[in-house]
Formats: C-alpha cells, structure tokens, sequence
C-alpha cells in the first residue's frame, strides 16, 4: 500500500513511464534483445501472435502476444525479481560493466511502453527449473500490485515451448501482453518494420555470427501455420558488409568503399575521462562508381538498393558494437546524394556520460547537439579549434572532449560531399544530352592547332609524341590524383587520347582557394573545376542540377543567379588588379588579363 505522503504515489508513476520516449515497438523490442546479448545468448527469437478478430465487419488479424526467447544464461530468483524493478539491475555499476547494457531498466521500461502486462519465465540448469515473476498495469493501477512479485516456479505455456526452437538448459522467455500501444497491428507487420531497424542495430553481432535473430509471426490458433519466419540479415548504413539486407546486386557484396583520402578508413581518438584514457573509433565510406549508375533515364536513387540507402542516412553512433541511432543532424535533407556516404563512431560505455546516452539507448544527446554546432561560426574573431576548446573546458562542458571528433566529421563530410558531386562527372553520354558533350575541348583543341601553327608553344605540346598507351596512363593517374574515380579517369584518359583532344575537363574537390587547376600531362591540358569553390557552385552546378526537370521560371533564376556569379568572378579579379603596387606586379597583372582575354576570344568566336 502507498504512503499518503509519498512524493510520487506508484500507481500514478508507473503511468506516467508509459510515455518514455521509445520511438516504436522495435526499439522497445530492442531493449529485450540488449538484455538476451549482454546475457551471452547465441539466438534471440521475436515470436509474434496474432488471431482474427471482427473488425468492423471483417475479420482481420490482430497481433495479441509479443515475446523475445533467448537461450542466455537466465536469471535466479534475486536476478529475475531485480531485472523487473524500474531503475535497477545488475548492471548499474559503470566501473565495472562494459557491454551494451547498463540503466538496469530496460525490461520494464520498454515493456509498458508497448503492453498493460509483461511476464518473464527464466531458466538455469535446465528449462524444468523455470521461475516466472510479473508486472500488471491493471494490478497496479488498483493497487494490488506494489512490488514485483516473489519468482515462483511455474511452466512455460505449450504455445511458447512449440514456437520457440532455441531452448537451451538456461535462457529467458519475456512476453508482452494487453498490447495496446503498439502501432504495428499484425505480427508480419512488428517483423517487417523491425526487421530494418534491429538489423541495424546489432548488424556486427550478426555479421561476426555472434548471434542469429530469429523472427517469427504466427496465428495463436493454428501454430504450425507459420505467417512468417526469417533471420534478420546485417543491415550496414556503411555498406561495408557483405551478405546483407541491401538489396540486389549488393545484398552479397559491399555497396560502399572505404575512404581512402588524406586519412584512412577508420580515424582514432583518444578521450581523457575519469583518469583514464578511452578510445573512440570514426569511420569513413561513401558509394562505389556502379551503385550510382543506371539506365538511361533512370536514376540510382529509386532504384531498390538507392532506396535502402535512402533509409539510413546519417551519421551512425554505435555503443559497444550496438547502434543507439542514425543521427541526421547533419544531413543536407533536400540533397539526394547524402544517401551515397556513411559515416560510424564507435565508443565504449565508459564514455557514456560525455556522449550524452539517454536511458533508452535511443540517442547520445551530447554528441547529436555538437554535430549539429557550427563549429566555424564559434572560431570568431581569429579564435582556433584549441582556443575554443579551452573555453569549453574551463566550463566544464563534456562536449570539449567531442569537438575534434564533430570537427573532423564535418571537413572530412566535406570533401566526401565533393567527391560524390564529381563522382558522376566526366561519364557523360550522348544519348542523355542533346548536343556533342565533348564539344568544348573539340573546339579548344582546333584553336590550339591553330595556334601552334602560328608559333605559339606550349609545355604540353611536346608529350603529344609519346606512345598512346603511356599517355592514356599518366592522363589517368593524373585524374585521379585530383580526385577523380579510377572509372572515369581510365574513361577520360582514353576519350582525350583516341579523339586527338588537347584538353580533358573535370569535376573534383581540390585542397586550394584556386577555382580551378591547370596540368599539362600525357601531352594533354587537364583543366580541374574545383567543386569545393563557391564559383563552382554559382556558375556551373547551379545550371547543371536537374535542368531537364526545371521549369522555365526555376530556369530564368538559374540563369540570373549565374550572371551574378559572372559579374562577382570578374569582380574579384578587378579588386585583386587593384589591390596590386605600383610597378611590374600592376602591370604583369594587366598584361595577363589581356593577354588572355586574346586568347579567350578566339576560344570563344567558334559558337558552341
């Protein structure tokens, strides 16, 4: 019986948790599976009953029971009386645990969240020796039920002992029922929707076959009748996996490569905390050349696995190999190609109070707040990364210790970003444009054979005499080197070299202020575009962007907001003029605008 005096009577908390901030069934189903993985299980079962019922009129399928098996290392009395308790468990004490549970209040937390009833069977020394405890909402809401109830021995119910297949000499059965807040309302329904998000969660648990999934939906009246039954497949948002629920043709092999810039694939950091020095992993993949190609006229994005890709978008944040989240913070939302990277940090639960994990394991609080920081806007008034970690630091914000992580996150995305707008660059084919795409360098090439033939000589020029094979190789490895993908420079290389082009031009982020680069290779000129340059994003990309779906009035601002960047471009070249002393410098800088004005005007008579 409550205490008239208590701060919060029992009956009324307990309904007030029912409203804990699990996203749907499946995280709450999700907290089942951390218990039955932190208990060592090789299997864990969803089973999902369902019977037909009259439904306006109809008789329709209704899901009724909701259980997770597992053949764990069960639980005695003390155990299976505690793991029913709200904030309480054996795995409270942060020092000493370091696997993927830790609040101690998952089972009853995530269970009323779903269901007015939860009953626990467990067993240790064989499944004869099951003890049973429950948690009734209706019981405690009347005020029958003020503590868990003392374990008492009690066997399965047959309906369970025939579903489930993994019953070991110990193991835990959980069953929901009074399901009244769950809203998937067939058993196919619960394993459909889960099947995406739980293979996500404990993809590397399944991917090492640490441990299987099994998941089941059943009609409660005929139970050889099985609805549904699979094991749930790896779901990588990385797409580093192979054997997974990506679709065809990468559900057997990787989608994704890993990164391989100016850092490797996985990045290390080390984390002060608590005296003692913790490690947190961050991992960098973005999409192979041959999952962003179609037919023509269709695209990547809808077809079945660019559709996959779309569902996990974000930045992974995964807790002792399990997934908390995908946060999207940072995701560029009206931008299709965010489906093409992956992003995944990795730490233990030692660092769980600097990255902010709520008791839900559905998201770190902290880590989501700083991704979504602009991290430059704090670096004001000439202020560094180290400065503003200081500051940070002398206010005792835990999120000191994650900035250098969010900071590298955010500029390493950046370059992915563009790569992934140059990765589709330079494949151009005449049936998706209706004029010659290599036309450009054709005309520059005949002004440049016109040139040379009036004296004028070139650094490149020279290299033209080489066999076609090594020009076609140091072409390529050039490309590449500016960050082109192997696909299109070997597709580059060869269209330059075969079609007697002088100048081969390209799309790719460069590390420079310059909007663009100019390499004389292979007896060629390669005119890099820099995509990381606001000029790029002002004069080509906003033309270039899905023109054959842009209506005349999307059209004419195109057009307008590309003068301006004209206008700007030219601009800045006069202030730079300008900006120069008196003497040789001025008149060099005078002297290059008209020398190439000449030769662009030529460039530029021949109509395009």
């Amino acid at each position: 019986m409550n205490n008239a005096h208590d701060i919060v009577p029992t009956h009324l908390a307990v309904q007030a948790m029912r409203d804990n901030g699990y996203k749907n069934a499946a995280y709450a189903i999700a907290e089942l599976m951390d218990n039955a993985i932190q208990a060592d299980a090789s299997q864990v079962e969803l089973l999902c009953g369902e019977r037909k019922q009259q439904v306006e009129g109809r008789r329709r399928s209704r899901i009724e029971q909701i259980a997770v098996l597992d053949n764990g290392c069960g639980m005695d009395a003390k155990v299976l009386r505690l793991a029913l308790q709200f904030d309480n468990g054996t795995y409270l004490d942060e020092d000493k645990h370091t696997g993927i549970g830790r609040f101690g209040m998952g089972l009853p937390s995530s269970s009323i969240s779903q269901c007015q009833r939860v009953d626990v069977w467990s067993w240790q020394n064989g499944i004869e020796n099951t003890l049973h405890s429950y948690l009734d909402l209706d019981e405690i809401k009347n005020r029958r039920m003020t503590e868990v109830p003392e374990p008492t021995a009690k066997p399965i119910p047959m309906i369970w002992t025939k579903i489930g297949q993994k019953f070991g000499d110990n193991g835990t059965l959980v069953v929901w029922s009074k399901i009244d807040r769950c809203i998937w309302r067939t058993g196919k329904a619960i394993i459909d929707n889960s099947e995406f998000v739980i293979g996500r969660m404990y993809r590397k648990f399944i991917n090492s076959r640490q441990v299987k999934i099994r998941m089941v939906a059943f009609d409660l009246d005929a139970l050889y009748d099985l609805i549904v039954e699979k094991y749930a497949l790896p779901n990588d948002p990385g797409y580093l996996m192979e054997k997974t629920s990506c679709p065809a043709p990468f559900d057997n092999q990787a989608m994704f490569r890993p990164w391989e810039g100016d850092t490797s694939y996985e990045v290390p950091f080390r984390i002060n905390f608590k005296d003692k020095e913790h490690d947190v992993k961050v991992r960098f993949s973005y999409a192979k050349e041959d999952a962003r190609q179609a037919e023509p006229g269709k695209n990547p994005g809808d077809l079945l696995h660019g559709k996959h890709a779309a569902k996990n978008v974000g930045v992974s944040v995964v807790r002792a190999g399990r997934e908390l989240d995908i946060d999207t913070g940072i995701v560029i939302a009206y931008d299709s190609r965010e489906r093409w990277w992956g992003i995944e940090v990795e730490f233990p639960p030692s660092l769980d109070d600097i990255f902010g994990v709520t008791n839900n394991k559905q998201s770190a609080r902290n880590f989501a707040e700083l991704l979504q920081f602009d991290i430059e806007s704090l670096l004001d008034n000439g202020k560094t990364v180290t400065q503003l970690k200081e500051e940070l630091q002398e206010d005792e914000d835990p999120k000191n210790s994650l900035l250098d992580i969010a900071y590298k996150i955010k500029t390493q995305l950046s370059v992915i970003r563009g790569l992934l707008k140059a990765q589709t660059k330079g494949t151009r084919s005449t049936t998706e444009k209706r004029h010659d795409p290599y036309k450009p360098e054709k005309v520059a090439t005949t002004v440049t054979q016109e040139r040379k033939s009036q004296g004028y000589k070139g650094k490149s020029d020279a290299d033209e005499q080489l066999p076609k094979a090594e020009r076609k190789q140091v072409i390529k490895e050039t490309l590449k080197e500016e960050g082109v993908t192997e696909t299109q420079a070997e597709l580059l290389a060869a269209t330059t070299v075969d079609d007697g082009l002088k100048y081969t031009f390209v799309e790719a982020p460069l590390d420079t202020p310059a909007f663009f680069s100019v390499k004389p290779r292979g007896g060629a000129i390669i005119v890099t575009l820099n995509t990381n340059h606001p000029a790029y994003q002002n004069l080509v990309e906003i033309l270039e962007e899905d023109v054959d779906k842009a209506d005349i009035d999307t059209l004419r601002s195109r057009l307008v907001n590309s003068l301006d960047g004209l206008k700007l471009l030219l601009m800045a070249w006069a202030r730079y003029e300008d900006e120069q002393p008196d003497g040789q410098r001025k008149v060099n800088a005078q002297d290059t605008r008209i020398d190439w004005g000449r030769v662009a005007r030529r460039f530029l008579e021949n109509e395009l």
